[in-house]
């Protein structure tokens, strides 16, 4: 069974994602992002409360503003999902999680050291040029 339920478009749209958010990562960059947009999927609290599908996660907005900068300004997100990042996007549908976005539901560039904290939520990892943070308060974050 896979982790959260998807379509074949909810595939292609999260494709475009990874490569628009962490092309420059390699696979496994872009699939820990991807693990942050299947756990939003996942976890029901906080920011994520009422989100059950890979589309209401990726055009989330908050504050006025799309939750994705890949979304909000455009870039490489409009361009057509490539094999590559299809194959990723569904082996993180299906069963692939690890650290440290095992349990994220944020990650950002700080452009500089990662935090220790993010909004109040701690930090579980980097990569790359990624923070990774888990939340401090969300049983179903960690319940699956």
């Amino acid at each position: 069974m896979p982790r959260a339920k998807y379509r074949s478009s909810d595939v292609s749209l999260m494709a475009r994602m990874l490569r628009a958010e962490a092309e420059g990562e390699g696979k496994l960059g872009m699939m820990l992002v991807g693990n942050v947009i299947v756990n939003r999927v996942k976890a029901d609290c906080l920011d994520f409360k009422g989100l059950r599908t890979i589309p209401q996660v990726i055009f989330q907005v908050q504050g006025g503003n799309y939750s994705f900068e890949a979304v909000q300004k455009g870039n490489v997100f409009y361009q057509a999902a490539r094999t590559v990042e299809k194959r990723l996007a569904k082996k993180t549908l299906d069963y692939w999680r690890n650290f440290p976005a095992k349990h994220s539901l944020w990650y950002f560039n700080p452009h500089a050291p990662c935090p220790p904290t993010w909004y109040g939520q701690p930090a579980s990892g980097q990569y790359k040029q990624h923070c990774y943070y888990e939340p401090k308060e969300c049983p179903s974050a960690y319940s699956w």
